[in-house]
Parts: structure tokens; C-alpha cells; sequence
């Protein structure tokens, strides 16, 4: 897949998710990016992060970034044709302090791509608003459960955990109402 200026986040993810994976990388897409697909496009990141599993060498990093076109620029790696870049935060890979995240592979244009399920999504955005107290971030939580199966005992469960119970209960009620205007 040749990425260009009119490639879409989902073609970016999907690319560099194959390249990543073809070069024997496993990469977790967590972040906004992630937000947006589980939002089929409502929520727009500009940048991917993914957090890598297992050793990784920066030279293995940029070869097969390099393979879809990017080159590193200090922390990052961009695309002379597309407005999207990528990122690598530091892991492990956890939400909050819930460091038992099972990724999952999801189908992206044809091609799989290993990120957080649905469920860690919505948590994802959660800690953000209840850390950050980020609306935008509870509205994109929001919007994953309102397109997604999400495991709301689940997600109830960890917020109890990490004591936002009372942030969850706005969440919650938020999402019922949007449900009923639906």
C-alpha cells in the first residue's frame, strides 16, 4: 500500500500495522488512533501510538517504519506524504494500573492489526477523563460504547479500582442518555 496525501487514518494504521508485523514487531495500537477506529472515523487523531511487546531495537523500528515510507524525526516518525505521524511510547502496555491488557487483532482494510479491544478503548479514553478531567475523552468513550460491545462490568469494575466509581457513574449515565436519543 503506497501512502500519500489523501490516505486515511485507517489505510496509515493499516500500513504500518502490516509493516510492523512483516518485520516481526509486535505493536499494540493504543491512543486515539485506536479511538478512531473503534469510532469508524468520529473521533480523528493525527498520530499513532503503538507500544511494542518484547524487545525492540531502534534499527528494527526504523526499517520497517522505513519499509512503509517514514523516517524518524527525534521521537517520532513521519511521512513526507501524509499528515499522520507515529509514536512509540514506552511500555508496558497498561490502562491505569491494569497492566493484564489483552490486545486483539482487528481487521483493517483487509489487513489485520493487533490494538486494544473495544472495552480497553473505552477505559483508554476513561482514565483520560478521570485523570485529566478531559471531556473530549469521555465523549470518545462514549462514542466507542455506543459502536462497539463493550463490557460495561467490566469497565465498572476498573474504575472502582482505580476510585473513580463516581466518575464511572457519569459515564454511565451520559451513555444511557445517548442511548435513548439514538
Amino acid at each position: 500500500m503506497t501512502l500519500g496525501a489523501r490516505s486515511s487514518l485507517r489505510e496509515v494504521v493499516a500500513a504500518v500495522g502490516d509493516a510492523l508485523r512483516r518485520h516481526g514487531i509486535e505493536a499494540v495500537l493504543t491512543g486515539g488512533a485506536c479511538s478512531s477506529i473503534h469510532t469508524a472515523g468520529r473521533y480523528l487523531s493525527h498520530d499513532l501510538d503503538f507500544i511494542t511487546r518484547g524487545r525492540v531495537s531502534q534499527a528494527q523500528l526504523d526499517l520497517a517504519m522505513s519499509s512503509v515510507g517514514f523516517r524518524r524525526f527525534r521521537d517520532r516518525y513521519v511521512h513526507d506524504r501524509t499528515p499522520f505521524f507515529v509514536e512509540f511510547p514506552a511500555g508496558p502496555l497498561a490502562i491505569g494500573s491494569d497492566h493484564g491488557i489483552k490486545p486483539v487483532l482487528k481487521a483493517v482494510l483487509h489487513r489485520r492489526v493487533l490494538m486494544l479491544s473495544a472495552t480497553d478503548a473505552c477505559r483508554d479514553r476513561l482514565a483520560a477523563f478521570y485523570h485529566w478531567r478531559d471531556v473530549q475523552s469521555l465523549t470518545t468513550a462514549i462514542q466507542i460504547a455506543m459502536r462497539n460491545r463493550v463490557g460495561i462490568a467490566r469497565i465498572s469494575a476498573w474504575s472502582a479500582r482505580e476510585g473513580h466509581a463516581k466518575d464511572f457513574e457519569v459515564f454511565r449515565q451520559m451513555l444511557r442518555k445517548q442511548r435513548r436519543s439514538s
